[in-house]
This record gives structure tokens, sequence and C-alpha cells, in this order.
């Protein structure tokens, strides 16, 4: 599913009503109706429904006239308010106030007005919110933030119309009050704002209301920036036949670990596993192998030559290539430490290898975007850095990166010729095309050391089913995200460790394979 910022929905706005000739009523008619659908859909009947709809004066307020008029004609009683004066609204939003019935619509202008409406507010079985819309930036000020107050405080769950009122649609920040919404009803395309910061919690259950824009404005306009939506994620899960062998699920090679580091290793592995690969092969250093053949039994373990510090020596070059000879896909990294010698063997892995492979942690700390771009070979490359690594990776600071991660992690993929993802709240997965998707899932309990390794595992195990890069990235972490929410839900976010999101990596795979039945 596309989502767009503030500017880019304007501009989409305005190829529709300057260059395609859709007039703006048009839109705002299909925007309300569409809006009635859905209530009728969630909510069931709306006769004899007790409805307050809260109006700001610009074209959000125009979409909540509409919205009020089809809910009257559907036999609900509803009471409409609106944050101002009727002689301020302009423009289409002042067509459907007409339509609508000026008489019909209570001034909020004074404190007397405030006690009346939410006298009328408790007494509703929901409120619409149609005050600010996508081009809201900036705090809701006097009449305004007092009224959002109220109806946050009111008790009764809200739909919001477009955004909910208070938080940019871009930044996901609410800068003063925002409403609280139990759902929310954006038009045309989802808004970037709704998967970051204060977005992720006031948006509700989101639905996108089709009010006829084209496919051939959003062309036009170039829109890039995707968002997986659970169905998304089912039709990029890998076919399993039901007379499917270990042989057609795909081999994946594991490179990780080092003294001190074998729970990396480990999840890294069985995260590859747990996600469907058929076969996964652990190379990690000598000294370790007993311990990891001790640690994990449906893996097999390789012993690798290792240094002087017990971590993968240059020497073992010739055994990793051997391992991949009939693999489908490999994870390197995690775990791996930052020995000289063992920097260097990552990068000469990286110079010449011949199967899709996922990299993180230490093995990022041995590359920069331009080495790892000009490997020899053309097999992909995904890059899993966190803010700290990416960091590393371009020079920037921490900051600066998180100040821009969509613009940073297209750059970096781009000159790695490499699929980015760029991990945090609504991790950014950018492709080398210049495509990009956001993670809608996942919570602060994955704010845990080992976490991270589930996630290569993820991506890898997908990689060897034959998933293109980028759709295992996006996929991967959607998957790791809901795995970490579904943990959530049995353990509480503040008691989760990296094994828990391992042990309910099935159980994502299964909710988002029944999206599809």
């Amino acid at each position: 599913m596309k989502f767009v910022t503030s500017e880019t929905m304007r501009a989409i706005d305005s190829e529709c009503i300057d260059k395609l000739g859709i007039p703006g009523l048009k839109l705002m008619e299909n925007a309300g109706v569409g809006t009635v659908r859905f209530i009728e859909r969630e909510l069931g009947p709306q006769k004899n429904r007790a409805v307050t709809v809260v109006c700001g004066k610009g074209n959000n307020g125009g979409d909540g006239f509409v919205i009020a008029r089809e809910l009257r004609r559907l036999g609900a009683n509803v009471s409409v308010y609106l944050v101002g004066h009727r002689g301020d609204v302009s423009g289409d939003a002042r067509t459907n106030l007409g339509r609508l019935g000026l008489e019909r619509v209570v001034e909020l202008s004074d404190g007397r007005s405030i006690t009346g409406f939410v006298e009328v507010m408790t007494k509703s079985d929901f409120i619409v919110d149609a005050v600010f819309g996508t081009g809201f930036n900036g705090v809701p000020r006097g009449l305004s933030g007092t009224v959002i107050g109220q109806m946050n405080a009111c008790g009764r769950p809200v739909l919001a119309v477009d955004v909910p009122s208070g938080l940019n649609a871009t930044t996901g920040i609410a800068e003063g009050e925002c409403v609280n919404a139990a759902w929310t009803c954006t038009m045309g395309l989802s808004k970037r704002g709704f998967y970051i910061d204060h977005g992720r919690a006031c948006v509700g259950k989101l639905h996108v209301v089709d009010i006829g824009v084209p496919k051939e404005a959003i062309e036009t306009v170039g829109v890039r920036d995707n968002v997986l939506t659970m169905r998304d994620a089912a039709e990029l899960l890998p076919a399993r036949p039901f007379d499917g062998h270990k042989g057609i699920f795909g081999t994946v090679v594991v490179v990780a670990g080092s003294v001190g580091y074998t729970g990396a290793a480990a999840l890294t592995a069985l995260s590859a596993l747990r996600t469907g690969a058929g076969l996964v092969h652990l190379g990690v250093p000598s000294s370790l192998n007993d311990i990891m053949e001790a640690k994990l039994t449906e893996v097999m373990t390789k012993p690798l030559a290792e240094t002087a510090a017990r971590s993968l020596s240059p020497e073992s070059l010739p055994d990793v290539r051997e391992l991949l000879e009939n693999a489908e896909a490999l994870a390197l990294g995690p775990g791996i430490s930052r020995d000289q010698e063992t920097q260097s063997l990552v990068r000469s892995i990286v110079a010449e290898m011949s199967v899709p492979c996922v990299i993180d942690a230490d093995g990022l700390n041995a590359l920069t975007p331009e080495k790892v771009g000009q490997r020899t070979g053309d097999a992909p490359v995904v890059l899993t850095p966190h803010p700290g690594e990416m960091a590393r990776l371009t020079g920037r600071t921490v900051g600066e990166v998180l100040a821009d991660r969509e613009g940073v992690a297209r750059d970096v993929a781009a000159k790695a010729r490499a699929t980015v993802v760029l991990k945090g709240v609504g991790s950014i997965v950018a492709a080398p095309s210049g495509e990009l998707y956001m993670n809608p899932t996942g919570n602060s309990g994955l704010a845990s050391g080992g976490t991270g390794d589930v996630l290569t595992g993820i991506i890898a195990g997908l990689l060897g089913q034959g998933v293109a890069p980028t759709d295992a990235a996006a996929l991967g972490a959607f998957v790791h995200g809901l795995a970490g929410d579904l943990a959530a839900e049995a353990l509480g976010e503040a008691g989760m460790i990296a094994g828990d999101v391992l042990d309910h990596v099935p159980y994502a795979l299964m909710e988002i394979g029944g999206a599809n039945r």
C-alpha cells in the first residue's frame, strides 16, 4: 500500500483538480460517502444512532458536512458543530455546508457553547472528528485545542476523518492536543505520519477511502513509498506445496559468532529455520563448535579456522566457499567480532559471494557502501544496520541519520547496489531502485539484545526460499515486528527477550497466512 507526505498529497490533489479536471467537490463527496460506507460496515446500521460530527473551517470540515448529511439520510440523529463561524467557511466546504443546511450547524465560539457541546458528545454513540486534515502543522491553539481535548475526555469513541486532528501527517508528531481515534478514515492514500512517533498510538484502526484518485495522478507525482498491509504480506509469503521437502525450501548458510557471542549465531540460524528454510548450516570458529552442537539440535554446524582471539580467520574462506556451493542464501555477520583478521574475511566473502546475502552487525562494520557496491558478482545483498551502524557507514551522526531516515537509506541502497533495512520504530526498507517500504509492526519490546539477529535469520530464511531481496527484507521486517507484537501480548513489552520473538515467528507466519483465506 502506498503512503505519502502532506506535500505529496497536495501535489496529487492539484494534479487531479488542475490537470485532470476532476472537481474538488466530487473528491469531497467521495470522501464523505466512502467514510459513511466504512461506518456502516464497521458499526452497523445507523438508524437512530446518536452521532456528533465536529467540523473545522477547511476541506476536512467539508468532508465532515458530507458525512453528517449522509448519516442523516440513513436515519441517524446527527449533531453538527463547527469550530468557528459559518462565515469563515469557503470553497467546496461552504457548498457542502449549504447542502447540509446552515441552520443545522452549531457554532463553537465560547465557553457556553462548549458546555452544551460536551453534554451532547457524552450521549453520542460515537464522534466524527473533521477539524483538521492532512495539511495541519503546529499546535491546535485556543478553541480548537479545547475542542480536541474535550473529544478525548468525553469517553466516546472517535472516528477521525483523513487524519486525527492535531497530528502532523508527515512527521507523525503531535505537538499539542491530538485526537486519540478508534478509527481513522484517510483519503486516497495512507499518510507517512501514521507509522511513526505519536501517529502509531493515535490513529486506531486505519481505513483508506477510495475517493477516485486516478492511478495516472499517483504515477505523475511519483509516489515510491509503501507500507505493507497484512494482505500485502500474505501475498509475499513463499508457497508451501503439500508435497514439499527440505530440498525445495532452500539451504541457508550462516557465518557468525565468536567467543562471547554464540547467542547471536544461534538466534540467526534458528530464525532462518523458523521462517521455513529447509536446511541451515552454521559456520563458527572451531573452538566454539562443540558448544553450538549442544545448543542447536536442528542446525548443522561447521567448525571453521579461527584467530587467536577465537573469531573467524581468513583461512576459513575455502570452507565457506564449499558451504555456499549448495546454498540458496547466506547470513553474514552476527556476533562475528571486530577482529581485523575477521573483518578481512568478511570483505573477501562479500567481494566474491554468489548467493543472496543478508549482512548484519559486525559484518557491516567491515564494509562501506562503496565496497559492497564494488562486489564482482551479481548476487543480491540486504544490509540491516541500526542507526549507529548507519552513521558509521555514511560518516553522519546518529542524529543526522534519524532526521532523514528515508533519504539516508535510499542513498546507501543506491551506492551499495543493495537493499537496506534501517532498523528502528517504523523500520525503513530501501531498494536500489529508490522504492521504499516503512514497516508498521513492532513495539518497544524489540529494543533488546539479540532481536536484530532474529531479523537477520528471518530475512535469510526468506531469501533461501527464493523471495526477492527487497520483498524478503520488507516481509522479514513485518514478520519480525508482528512476532514481537504477539510476544508482547503474551508477556508484556518490558519482559520480552529475543528468544521470545523467535518463538513467536511461527505464530506470526500463521497469522499472515490466514489473511488470504
